[in-house]
């Protein structure tokens, strides 16, 4: 991608993220994302096939940033920007608290399944990526793919009581929360 090409998306995730904080997903349109970006609509669909296509973008620029900093690889310039730590959890936990691009909303948002379908898939290849954490707490009779939508699961169960909890706890914290509650019954 060439620095327009990037400078023109980094536009419509600015543009989308802004909305995001004024109104509910459901209620944003393409129009509104390409008024407030300043780009045309084919310029718009040159980059995103549709709204939801932009917001499993967003989703994926998460969790590729987070990816790229566990590797100590920074492949290229992400919308997120941090001083990553060692987890790759409590990484993802601290940019929800910060509500870096609104992903806070997105994930507190009632009617916004997609989203939670993008986050929740994406997680499963961070556990995934990261199942040496949990390889020692997978009780032996349970299928892999079970396990790692458990892990998933409960990182996204985790973060929900969190937002519900008008996120008082430390992401530290939180992160602490959700290892126990995977190792919970082993």
């Amino acid at each position: 991608m060439d620095r327009r090409q990037k400078k023109t998306r980094d536009a419509i995730f600015a543009a989308f993220t802004s909305l995001l904080s004024k109104k509910d997903f459901s209620h944003i349109t393409v129009a509104e994302i390409i008024d407030s970006a300043d780009v045309g609509r084919a310029t718009f669909y040159a980059h995103f096939e549709t709204k939801d296509f932009l917001l499993k973008e967003l989703c994926e620029e998460l969790f590729d940033h987070i990816f790229e900093s566990d590797t100590g690889t920074d492949m290229h310039k992400h919308i997120f920007d941090c001083d990553a730590p060692d987890s790759v959890f409590l990484h993802l936990l601290q940019h929800i608290k910060n509500n870096d691009n609104n992903i806070a909303e997105l994930l507190s948002c009632r009617n916004n399944e997609l989203f939670l379908g993008y986050f929740k898939d994406n997680l499963k290849k961070l556990a995934n990526n990261q199942i040496s954490l949990f390889k020692l707490k997978k009780p032996a009779d349970l299928p892999s793919d079970f396990w790692i939508n458990h892990i998933s699961s409960t990182f996204v169960e985790t973060v929900r009581w969190w937002g519900n909890h008008k996120m008082v706890e430390s992401p530290e914290v939180i992160n602490k929360y959700f290892l126990k509650a995977i190792s919970v019954g082993v």
